[in-house]
């Protein structure tokens, strides 16, 4: 079982990131074999919409994505963790899941119609925190979220998605939380 946890905040050791340490930490107890990508690290553009993957499925800008993508592929489950910036993903997050066109072209080339509605590469969960108790607060990024993992041709099973976090380290006054997330990770890999 290969976990993989995308780190979409531009910040270490913030809400966001504490939330995805204890998911992964959750899934590695419970036997799952983890990896992580922390997207301010890597060195890649966005999409130039340029059509390269059109025909191939692979993406044909060479930048640090190209070691993402066979992660993306080969993890059973993958957690995407974001901040809200302006009521949706940071542009960390957005541009990876951009770059995932590619992903999006491979499942056009290789499925069907018929067989793109359903999802047999594994399970996407979304991880989220805001400062603001908007009622609409997560409603554009987990859509973004959705169609990330249908491009990778996984189904959305939900996330965590925790609002009122305005402080960097405000997490740690919510430890029922972190166990939430604890326990995420864990059962994402039990019910595997």
């Amino acid at each position: 079982m290969k976990v993989v946890g995308i780190y979409g905040s531009p910040r270490r050791g913030g809400n966001t990131s504490r939330l995805l340490d204890k998911v992964m930490e959750g899934a590695r107890l419970a036997g799952a074999e983890t990896r992580v990508i922390y997207v301010r690290d890597l060195k890649m553009s966005g999409c130039i919409a340029c059509g390269g993957c059109d025909k191939t499925g692979q993406c044909v800008v060479q930048d640090d994505m190209q070691a993402v993508y066979p992660l993306l592929e080969e993890a059973d489950i993958i957690f995407l963790a974001s901040p809200i910036y302006f009521y949706g993903l940071t542009a960390q997050a957005k541009a990876l899941i951009d770059r995932s066109q590619a992903s999006w072209s491979k499942r056009m080339l290789t499925k069907s119609a018929a067989q793109r509605k359903c999802h047999d590469g594994g399970k996407g969960y979304f991880i989220a925190a805001g400062a603001s108790r908007g009622k609409n607060l997560f409603q554009g990024a987990e859509l973004e979220a959705k169609y990330f993992f249908d491009a990778l041709d996984m189904s959305y099973e939900g996330g965590l998605l925790i609002r009122g976090l305005e402080k960097r380290d405000d997490i740690q006054k919510r430890p029922e939380v972190l166990e939430e997330a604890f326990l995420l990770g864990k059962r994402s890999v039990e019910e595997q």
